[in-house]
């Protein structure tokens, strides 16, 4: 039997490229699209798949369309489609110079996952099968000092989820948004605070192909930080102020 066909964006490296490696190792046909081509041709080189790269920016609309139109029409309507491109950094209201810096990360994190998914709700639902899948944060859960942008970003992206989740209901299409808490990746790699429950990308990956595989609607991977989610969740608004006035905070400036 042949494995899934698999289109995954922020593929190039991090939880991206973990997860395109999980499905190669099921025979998957796989898209990788990122904003870098030679390490994303690379990857796909590496894993011996069979597939497609795409250099693509998931803040750019016909990028994505023409991506998603040569995956069909090479491969067929894909039975995945991870929205998994994102970027994040620390950001403050008051600088003027982080303005910009606010709306790269709304507009990738949010805006991508959409225009990620856009081209593939139609095909899906005509076929009556397939799952999207956004990967959102457990830094959407409450707002964290120096993240205002991420954080309102993955807030917004596991909403968004939400309400497309429903849209599809009863269409054979799934809608499932997974949570990640702390990942090793380029991304925390810049984080200069403890990081809880910290897991490899490869060991994430086999987590959340497996809430994929059961087409769960909403998960947090690592387990354990839904615990700590829940708590957070909980704190009455002037407990979490206190608590966290002084966090330590997101290293500011975008990476390249």
């Amino acid at each position: 039997m042949s494995g899934p066909k698999v289109f995954i964006t922020g593929a190039s490296s991090g939880i991206g490229a973990a997860l395109a490696a999980h499905y190669s190792r099921q025979g998957a046909v796989l898209g990788l699209c990122a904003r870098r081509l030679a390490p994303t041709q690379a990857l796909l080189s590496a894993l011996r798949a069979d597939g497609a790269c795409y250099p693509a920016d998931v803040t750019e609309a016909p990028a994505l369309q023409a991506a998603a139109a040569d995956f069909v029409r090479r491969f067929d309507v894909p039975d995945i489609v991870i929205a998994n491109a994102g970027v994040g950094a620390g950001t403050l209201t008051e600088n003027p110079e982080d303005l910009p810096v606010f709306r790269r990360i709304m507009d990738t994190n949010v805006l991508g996952m959409v225009v990620t998914f856009q081209p593939f709700v139609e095909p899906m639902r005509a076929r009556g099968s397939g799952t999207l899948v956004g990967i959102a944060s457990v830094a959407g859960f409450r707002g964290l000092p120096g993240g205002g942008a991420y954080s309102a970003s993955k807030a917004a992206a596991i909403t968004y989820l939400e309400s497309l989740r429903v849209e599809l209901h009863g269409s054979g299409v799934s809608v499932v948004t997974i949570c990640p808490g702390y990942i090793r990746t380029p991304m925390t790699a810049t984080n200069r605070y403890r990081m809880p429950f910290l897991i490899d990308a490869d060991e994430a990956a086999r987590r959340m192909a497996r809430v994929i595989a059961a087409k769960r609607r909403f998960a947090v991977v690592p387990w354990q930080m839904a615990l700590v989610s829940v708590a957070l969740r909980c704190l009455p608004r002037w407990l979490f102020d206190r608590l966290f006035a002084r966090a330590p905070r997101k290293a500011r400036g975008l990476p390249p």
